[in-house]
């Protein structure tokens, strides 16, 4: 077993990328909390039928009671994408089974409200999720289980630097059926090596 041991604490209201002090792209993170309720829920439950058979995700208050439990604890990283322009929730990506010791990895999961869909928001949040996963919280490796039908979400993956790592038969349960995944994962001195990088900092 590795220890969580070492671990930052990256939890706040907001988080954002910046260039020269301003605020740059058309979103920013934020942690979930129990007056957004209303909108995440009416959001993936307008959202069920494009999620399936893809992810599933909150769309009633016990399971929403239970995403609140579970972003507070020290192994899950739970980031609300907003729009900038008015706050709207778009969707979410979910740092889970965060380790610590030898490992300092994570998996990620998300999903986007289906009328926010092929806008480019979440592959701008994306980045600052990335961001927050090698520069707050220090970890090395984060690793995607996409179904290889996902084109959307492996466009994605791609799109923000993962790599293809292997395939895994029957992976995850999803909608009662046991569904094969890719492995996609990116690890931080390859994301430090993309260009741009030096450039930008991150506040949270």
């Amino acid at each position: 077993m590795t220890q969580r041991d070492e671990a930052p604490s990256p939890r706040s209201a907001e988080s954002d990328v910046q260039r020269d002090g301003q605020p740059t792209g058309r979103v920013y993170l934020r942690s979930p909390a129990h007056a957004d309720r209303a909108e995440f829920i009416g959001l993936m439950r307008a959202s069920r039928a494009f999620h399936r058979p893809w992810a599933t995700a909150p769309t009633d208050d016990e399971a929403f009671d239970a995403y609140l439990v579970d972003s507070r604890r020290p192994d899950f990283e739970a980031m609300l994408v907003c729009r900038r322009a008015d706050g709207a929730i778009l969707g979410f990506f979910n740092l889970s089974h965060i380790t610590r010791g030898s490992l300092q990895s994570a998996y990620l999961g998300y999903a986007v409200g289906s009328t926010f869909a092929n806008q480019g928001y979440m592959r701008e949040g994306l980045d600052l999720v990335v961001r927050v996963a090698f520069e707050t919280l220090r970890l090395h490796r984060i690793e995607a289980n996409i179904q290889p039908g996902n084109q959307a979400s492996i466009a994605l993956a791609r799109g923000a630097g993962f790599t293809r790592e292997g395939f895994s038969p029957r992976y995850l349960k999803i909608g009662g059926r046991w569904r094969d995944h890719e492995r996609w994962a990116i690890l931080a001195e390859d994301w430090r090596g993309r260009d741009g990088r030096s450039g930008l900092h991150s506040e949270r």
